[in-house]
């Protein structure tokens, strides 16, 4: 009786002592989209998160939480710093009151005609390393970048080239986005993207720099503005997935290569998902007799890259940050024939 006791604790012990050891493994990391729950890029981002259990073999769990959750959506970065936060994926630019090299390296407006001309230049022309540079000092590491896609234009009012743009009530992130449209003659505010619909429903904006076409439809931004521009002339935002330096110094060599891993499939799959929704959400609208879509011609969209590329070299001069971004990126374009 006495040995199958002690048998039986023995057993005890070591199922604790396991049990113990398998919750020591798994790390639950909460992070903070800066897109609205039910949005078709945080529905994809919800799929990121569950790959990562699989890709780390039950070591990382992802607690994805929408925008404004724990905190505004341009306060992720300090609720990170601090452990409020684990991570986020987010727009980078809305960190350009801190450093307008965020906004250069997160939107330079008219550089990218593809997003894998982004990922090329992220993994392979020094992106990936620019961005540790700028957000390890806060507390960060960064561990991949993703998109949308080039991003349609939401307006209420006709848009047939840069002259329209003049005195146009829009929304932009702050940073360059905002600097670029200002220049063109538009008069951009910062709004989140949670404030987008109503305020163009309530006329305090005619148009905004929002997301891609079949997102824009999808949050019944064609309803009130029923004249988007597509392809989009202007806009391809980097978007982050980043998280608590300190908590990604602690991870084991393999759990970091499958984040990265995870982050890079990710962005891969968002691309080419949105991609096929817009061809079938732009046909619908032009289908509807409601939504006329506009797309610029040639020499509207040169236009507006013109002024987008003479706004980089005045973002440079407004930090040592926004200057190496913009010696890097320029160099890389210029290598690859991207850029005169």
């Amino acid at each position: 009786m006495l040995k199958s006791f002690t048998k039986l604790a023995l057993a005890s012990a070591i199922g604790v002592a396991l049990g113990a050891s398998a919750l020591a493994q798994e790390m639950t990391l909460k992070f903070q989209s800066s897109d609205p729950a039910g949005n078709p890029n945080f529905v994809l981002q919800q799929g990121w998160a569950e790959s990562v259990k699989e890709k780390t073999g039950g070591k990382i769990a992802i607690e994805l939480l929408p925008v404004e959750s724990i905190v505004a959506h341009n306060e992720t970065q300090d609720a990170i710093a601090g452990g409020i936060l684990d991570g986020h994926i987010t727009d980078t630019s809305y960190f350009a009151g801190k450093d307008p090299a965020f906004g250069l390296i997160a939107n330079p407006v008219g550089a990218w005609s593809s997003p894998q001309e982004m990922f090329d230049f992220m993994s392979k022309g020094g992106g990936n390393e620019l961005m540790n540079e700028l957000v390890e000092p806060y507390g960060l590491h960064f561990i991949g970048a993703t998109t949308p896609g080039l991003e349609a234009f939401v307006s209420k009012v006709p848009l047939d080239g840069v002259a329209d743009l003049k005195g146009l009530k829009m929304r932009a992130p702050e940073g360059l986005v905002q600097q670029v449209f200002a220049a063109a003659g538009a008069a951009p505010v910062n709004l989140p993207g949670s404030e987008v619909f109503t305020s163009l429903d309530k006329g305090v904006i005619d148009a905004a720099d929002y997301t891609v076409y079949s997102t824009n439809k999808a949050q019944g931004m064609h309803d009130v503005a029923t004249h988007p521009v597509y392809p989009g002339f202007h806009s391809m935002p980097l978007v982050e997935i980043s998280m608590n330096k300190d908590k990604w110094d602690a991870l084991d060599d393999a759990t970091k290569t499958a984040l990265q891993e995870s982050v890079a499939e990710f962005a891969q799959s968002q691309v080419a998902a949105l991609a096929e929704r817009d061809q079938v959400a732009v046909a619908e609208d032009k289908a509807s007799g409601k939504v006329t879509v506009h797309d610029w011609s040639a020499e509207e969209r040169a236009k507006f890259r013109t002024i987008a590329t003479g706004e980089w070299a005045k973002v440079a001069e407004r930090s040592d940050n926004a200057r190496k971004v913009y010696d890097v990126l320029t160099k890389y374009l210029k290598d690859n024939g991207l850029m005169h």
